[in-house]
């Protein structure tokens, strides 16, 4: 059986609190106590429990990164471990240790945190949108835990979060696509569910009546995440009343599947149907031809949630809600400039 610090403070004649303060290195202890206790760790052979270390100093040096994790994860999401990456060169900036947890599903991920707080085995936690829950944020605001959201939960909090602007993307998709000339513009999204889907929607729908071009129902489609799906979706605009001289697809699998249905039809990208997409993630370039994507530099978005994060840890009062990162157009093949002018 293991020593633990109360066979300390028994065999030193002295409470477990005593106990602690020596190991933490506290003042108020006379040195008589102090050395006693001293040297039964040391006849004991007793090795201070780093966890009961923390929580008698009150900090673990320790930042956490929580998302759920699923098959593939690295596949579907490669924007998830650049946000880890800026974290972490912050985080190790400011000497603190950083870690990975993976969890399954958003109840695991309440699970944990319940526990990491519980155990203050973190001063701070970032919290990735995937693990997201009404539960967890309120846990968060109660206990008061350092932390920052990354991504902004679909509902009211006085949680800290941090976000990009997918409405803004949405209308810089479109911004650029009209500017080039287009005036038949489709969107095929994902889920209707999907709270970044529905902003990027909208940023297309408004600017879309700045610009004062129609859109009909039949615009817009709704699938999943898939290259499957934006093929079916595709092949559903193309054998509608609106057929598009451009496409706003939500993601790199759907844009690939769209171009597969493009070329099925005997059309091809761009000559024929303009293609653009969000997030330059590696497969974007290797989709024959290149898309034209906006793009977030996520490595900085997860610097700037560490930076915020490392705000709060020092003023735990802080409440910080911004969307910040601003998204930037890269023009590849996909897309063509129609009217041949300069576009700014």
């Amino acid at each position: 059986m293991s020593l633990t610090i109360k066979d300390v403070a028994k065999e030193a004649g002295v409470s477990i609190a005593t106990v602690s303060k020596v190991i933490n290195g506290k003042p108020s202890i006379s040195e008589p106590t102090r050395l006693r206790v001293l040297e039964v760790i040391q006849k004991l052979n007793y090795h201070p429990n780093a966890q009961a270390s923390n929580f008698a100093r009150e900090r673990s040096d320790n930042i956490i990164f929580l998302a759920v994790i699923e098959p593939l994860t690295a596949f579907h999401n490669p924007h998830m471990f650049e946000i880890m990456c800026g974290a972490q060169k912050v985080v190790y900036e400011k000497k603190y240790n950083f870690s990975f947890l993976g969890v399954h599903d958003k109840d695991t991920a309440c699970h944990e945190v319940s526990n990491i707080i519980g155990r203050r085995a973190a001063d701070g936690i970032l919290i990735h949108g995937s693990s997201t829950s009404r539960s967890l944020v309120d846990l968060l605001v109660k206990k008061g835990f350092p932390h920052v959201i990354i991504g902004r939960p679909p509902f009211s909090t006085t949680a800290c979060w941090i976000d990009i602007n997918n409405h803004v993307s949405g209308h810089l998709a479109t911004e650029y696509l009209t500017n080039c000339g287009y005036t038949h513009i489709a969107f095929i999204g994902g889920p209707q569910s999907d709270e970044i889907s529905r902003h990027r929607l909208r940023g297309f729908v408004s600017s879309m009546r700045i610009f004062g071009l129609d859109v009909p129902e039949s615009s817009i489609k709704y699938g999943t995440y898939s290259k499957q799906s934006g093929f079916e979706m595709m092949e559903e605009l193309l054998r509608g009343s609106f057929l598009p001289d451009a496409v706003i697809c939500e993601d790199n699998k759907i844009a690939m599947g769209a171009a597969s249905a493009i070329r099925k039809h005997g059309m091809n990208v761009p000559d024929d149907i303009g293609l653009i997409t969000f997030d330059d993630y590696p497969l974007s370039q290797l989709i024959d031809p290149p898309l034209t994507v906006v793009d977030i530099n996520v490595n900085k978005m997860g610097q700037q949630a560490a930076e915020i994060l490392m705000k709060k840890i020092r003023n735990p009062s802080l409440n910080m809600q911004s969307f910040t990162t601003v998204p930037e157009l890269i023009v590849r093949s996909s897309t063509r400039n129609i009217n041949n002018t300069t576009i700014l």
